[in-house]
């Protein structure tokens, strides 16, 4: 499974869109889902996305982040709102199979106050 990112900044500034394109063994993958990671920090949790329809956001997360999960197109997304400096991080999409898990690149979200 390969994963490619991709950022779209919302007006205003406050907002941002990622999008990740997941390729590969799709029927293989149990579940999509968006981690992040700060310097001399584990990844994290953000949100996930499992195939079966159930959802999980970290604490973090929950009442400004979205999770959605496109299966037509292949892709699944992560909407965050209310952005702040805290949450500066870079951003890895990941894809969950049965023999393990596969990343994205990675996407550096810097937030400024």
């Amino acid at each position: 499974v390969q994963l490619q990112a991709s950022g779209r900044l919302g007006a205003g500034g406050g907002s941002l869109r990622l999008s990740c394109v997941v390729s590969g063994s799709i029927n293989r993958i149990n579940a999509l889902g968006w981690y992040r990671q700060t310097p001399g920090m584990e990844r994290e949790l953000v949100s996930l996305n499992a195939s079966g329809g159930t959802t999980r956001y970290a604490d973090f997360a929950k009442g400004r982040f979205a999770i959605s999960r496109d299966n037509a197109k292949n892709t699944v997304s992560l909407q965050m709102n209310s952005l702040q400096p805290e949450d500066t991080a870079v951003y890895y999409c990941n894809a969950r199979t049965i023999v393990g898990d596969s990343w994205g690149q990675g996407t550096l979200v810097t937030v400024s106050s």
